[in-house]
């Protein structure tokens, strides 16, 4: 699992009994702890650099040595915060997987839920999908829609599709797995 964030998602696959090998970090930050309390190991591959001149492909090769220091069937991504590059897809094709606060192929990119909010559609939602080179343009797995309710800011919206998201992705994971 590749994540950046407070492990929520992560706690949901541990939570489902999904078997993970390890969890992989592009900073400090509370997934981490999570990791470590259900006994999965967690390596940070820290992104030093925010800058044009960021080596994306050098850096894609880090976190790919990392997971192949581990038994990786499956790459999960879970709101990890950087972008990869084609050496994930080489290493592990058509097995990365991703999930995004949107129904795609609508609202790509990391600032769906403010635009979705934006744009004032009624219904967004949640998209499972094997991520590729394009980002969020890959196979979709499985979607569900969340309604966008009066009032609902940023934050209301993006947690009600969370809420959908710590069910629809271990669910779909695990299917995906057996699938294959």
């Amino acid at each position: 699992m590749l994540a950046s964030g407070a492990g929520t998602i992560l706690s949901a696959l541990v939570d489902a009994g999904l078997d993970l090998a390890v969890v992989v970090v592009d900073r400090a930050c509370p997934a981490t702890e999570v990791a470590s309390a259900a006994g999965v190991p967690a390596v940070l591959v820290e992104r030093t650099s925010f800058t044009k001149e960021f080596d994306r492909v050098g850096y894609t090769k880090e976190v790919v040595a990392a997971l192949q220091g581990y038994d990786v069937g499956v790459v999960a991504i879970a709101g990890f915060g950087t972008i990869l590059e084609a050496p994930i897809h080489d290493a592990f094709p058509g097995r990365v997987l991703n999930t995004h606060p949107s129904l795609l192929p609508a609202f790509k990119g990391w600032h769906a839920v403010e635009e979705a909010l934006a744009y004032g559609v009624k219904v967004t939602g949640c998209t499972v999908h094997v991520a590729t080179a394009e980002v969020d343009a890959g196979p979709i797995l499985a979607q569900e829609a969340v309604a966008v309710l009066a009032g609902d800011t940023v934050q209301t919206l993006h947690e009600r599709i969370k809420t959908v998201e710590r069910q629809l992705y271990p669910q779909t994971i695990r299917r995906f797995i057996e699938e294959s």
